[in-house]
């Protein structure tokens, strides 16, 4: 990537021009144009339709919890401390904790084994923004939060959806 104020030829992906430090962040960004590179960059993600969150509580059990999941047909459910997001339990969580180890899933609460402090968008956020966000944390359910809203999520698998019927 050259350098507009000196002219260096920096590495593709550099920060800050080697020779004279001038800001490369917004040189690289890619500007869209149409079809799918355009849904992804623009798309917010509250036209996805983002399903309700299975919401459970950090004093419920393994067994419980799992068992919503499975009834619900969901991957993952938000763990809440008096009406507060303080977890995500996904199926990950459960074969990367649970797999192996002598754990009584009908004694042991949620909070032992839930992700904590989850990172969280809004709907104002794009397609894009999420995708880099699951990536980056290798995580597949983000939580939505609005004020005054009912606590939903995004999956890959919803984007994958979405993008599939809407992105031509």
């Amino acid at each position: 990537m050259t350098c507009p104020d000196c002219g260096h030829d920096n590495i593709d992906g550099m920060d800050a021009c080697e020779h004279c430090g001038q800001d490369l962040r917004s040189i690289d960004i890619p500007a869209p144009t149409h079809g799918l590179q355009r849904t992804i960059m623009e798309t917010p993600l509250r036209e996805l339709s983002p399903l309700p969150a299975l919401t459970v509580d950090v004093t419920e059990t393994i067994a419980s919890v799992v068992g919503k999941m499975r009834k619900g047909g969901v991957g993952s459910a938000m763990v809440l401390d008096d009406g507060r997001l303080v977890g995500i339990f996904t199926e990950r969580d459960a074969l990367n904790r649970l797999t192996g180890q002598p754990v009584d899933v009908h004694t042991v609460l949620i909070r032992e084994v839930m992700t904590k402090d989850p990172k969280c968008l809004s709907g104002d956020d794009t397609i894009a923004f999420a995708l880099n966000r699951m990536a980056i944390g290798s995580y597949r359910h983000i939580p939505i939060i609005e004020e005054g809203q009912p606590l939903r999520f995004v999956s890959i698998r919803g984007v994958l959806r979405y993008l599939h019927e809407n992105a031509r």
